[in-house]
């Protein structure tokens, strides 16, 4: 990399931000990590002295492979966080209106790849931190597994065992092909009518017969406080929530995209006429075979603080 102006780095730098914000997000499934490590990263490399920015053959690829050893670290540490969290533990989602022009913002660009959809990432965030760097970086990046090795600390050999591991995993999970947003629109409406009805019969038929609804608040607010398997189990939850908050109320949900997909937020709704307080959430819905397969109701507000226009 030649001798370049502080500017023109920078310059530089910005037009990467885009993907290292996806490197990121992929490794972390935290919006507020990958933003972290991205100016970490920035850091790094401002930092560097002439001699050494000259070394950097492929700015793109070095930044790459930084921002995997920042966010290995970050891993690492969080298995420890996850360890004291309240319940499931949910990726921290990435909200984008639904039914506009697509733009150039870098959050719509994370999320026009499928492999950031929620179902996803919860299946990544089962993985060892070595595993996912190894795999994410790889299959995802195409980085050379030399490189890898030396971000993990291993050899080449180890490197490509954990990448292996982490692909098996994958493979494993079978995700459902991701829907096109006009069938994710008929079976959401094909649920929420049924709801709105109080018909159990119809919601049990809008669900997957493995649906399953999991809900995030780290114990802070009301959600499903473990992980409901099931068409029956989640039909009835569904329906008990309803006379619970009030049907009027929860038809307030705003239409958008959660990670690529069809979601609905929630404001922060008062207890009103007998009914209970609505929790400010985002809730996003994963189709398999026409059908309502996973329901994520993320609701802890640590993971909705950068959703500053959340109606």
């Amino acid at each position: 990399m030649s001798t370049v102006s502080d500017e023109a780095l920078a310059s530089e730098f910005f037009s990467h931000r885009a993907h290292l914000i996806g490197v990121a997000y992929r490794l972390t499934s935290m919006l507020s990590d990958a933003e972290d490590a991205v100016q970490e990263a920035w850091l790094r490399l401002s930092g560097l002295d002439e001699a050494k920015r000259a070394e950097i053959v492929d700015l793109r690829g070095w930044l790459t492979t930084v921002v995997g050893r920042i966010c290995l670290d970050r891993l690492r540490s969080a298995a420890t966080r996850r360890e004291r969290y309240v319940g499931p533990w949910l990726p921290e989602p990435i909200v984008t209106p639904f039914g506009t022009p697509t733009s150039d913002d870098p959050l719509e660009t994370v999320v026009r790849d499928e492999q950031v959809r929620l179902a996803a990432l919860v299946v990544l965030d089962k993985l060892t931190p070595e595993q996912r760097v190894a795999f994410v970086l790889h299959d995802a990046f195409s980085v050379p597994f030399g490189e890898i090795a030396a971000v993990l600390g291993v050899s080449e050999a180890t490197a490509r065992q954990h990448g292996s591991r982490g692909r098996r995993a994958v493979a494993d999970a079978e995700l459902p092909d991701l829907a096109d947003l006009t069938e994710q629109r008929a079976v959401l409406e094909q649920l929420l009518t049924a709801i709105s009805k109080g018909d159990l019969t119809g919601v049990v038929a809008a669900l997957h017969p493995n649906a399953v609804l999991v809900g995030d608040s780290d114990g802070k607010l009301r959600t499903a406080r473990r992980e409901m398997v099931g068409a029956d189990k989640v039909s009835r939850f569904m329906l008990a929530l309803v006379d619970m908050y009030g049907q009027d109320r929860l038809s307030r949900g705003e239409l958008v995209l959660v990670n690529g997909q069809l979601g609905l937020t929630f404001p922060d709704l008062p207890a009103e006429d007998g009914f209970r307080a609505v929790d400010r959430r985002v809730i996003t819905f994963e189709v398999r075979d026409g059908q309502v397969w996973r329901i994520y109701d993320i609701v802890n507000p640590d993971k909705l603080a950068h959703l500053p226009g959340l109606p």
